[in-house]
């Protein structure tokens, strides 16, 4: 059982914000790009980050005496305290206006935009919204509408309904996440959420099969592979929506179609059986 949800007082924390600083190290591309791409040459000061890995920087310390039993931050601080077990990102949706560039200093802002709360067939759902803000100096390089979504305890025996993903791909690239990568990624990113590691509490408490792949790595891999079947194109704009989790080991497959005369195409990805994992969408610049 989870305590009632007083919406009202989750509410006040709309408008809280926080800042992070951060000097962009090349290091950090340089080790994402060994994880992404399987490029072990080293990232100089300078080059422009690509699209979504400032996910990797701006990142909040929490001590480790302030992390509460899921491995994410004690709630109550900058996001509200809401009283629902399972926390997941649910999606984002991005603008890009400059490019961000290594070794250069950069602020982040943080705003918790607005906090609902819904019904759903598995019981009460939270989301909460933040906006983020990358400024370079004083030129503003990106803005990030971050999701997160609470929810209740899994149910035994609840599993929703796969999605059929479109069937008309232009382009699909394979992926099979391990405990590696994910452990990687959540090295880069400062993730403790434990469902990314911890096998005995992923399965006994959250009611997985097995670790769960991180919902931004696999937005991560969707957009990477959308820039390999359209060179010389940049990124505008990007958004995606979690559907389903992909569990450790299982095949992951990234799918899009080719980009129309606006520089606009839809992605998606979906899982061996073919099962919906995520739908997305892209602005890229013209060709």
């Amino acid at each position: 059982m989870t305590d009632p949800i007083d919406i009202a007082h989750l509410q006040t924390w709309i408008g809280r914000t926080e800042t992070h600083d951060d000097l962009l190290s090349p290091w950090t591309a340089s080790a994402l790009a060994a994880t992404l791409r399987n490029d072990d040459q080293p990232w100089p000061a300078g080059r422009a980050l690509p699209p979504l890995w400032h996910w990797c920087y701006f990142l909040p310390t929490a001590p480790q005496i302030q992390l509460g039993p899921d491995g994410h931050p004690a709630r109550g601080g900058f996001l509200p305290p809401v009283p629902l077990p399972r926390r997941m990102w649910a999606g984002s949706q991005l603008e890009f206006f400059a490019p961000l560039p290594l070794g250069a200093p950069a602020r982040k802002t943080s705003r918790v935009a607005d906090v609902t709360l819904k019904q759903g067939k598995a019981g009460a759902l939270v989301f909460v919204k933040v906006a983020h803000e990358v400024h370079a100096g004083d030129t503003l390089v990106l803005r990030d509408l971050h999701d997160i979504v609470y929810r209740e305890a899994a149910k035994p025996g609840e599993s929703a309904p796969p999605q059929v993903p479109p069937a008309d791909a232009a382009w699909s690239v394979e992926h099979r996440p391990d405990a590696t990568l994910l452990f990687r990624y959540s090295a880069l990113t400062f993730n403790s959420h434990r469902i990314h590691y911890d096998h005995p509490y992923v399965t006994q408490v959250e009611g997985y099969d097995d670790l769960v792949v991180h919902g931004p790595l696999i937005a991560t891999l969707l957009l990477e592979a959308a820039q390999q079947h359209n060179p010389g194109r940049q990124v505008l704009g990007y958004s995606f929506k979690a559907v389903r989790p992909l569990t450790c080991g299982r095949l992951l497959r990234v799918c899009g179609h080719a980009a129309d005369a606006d520089g606009k195409l839809a992605l998606w990805a979906e899982d061996g059986q073919g099962a919906l994992l995520m739908q997305a969408s892209a602005e890229l610049s013209s060709s």
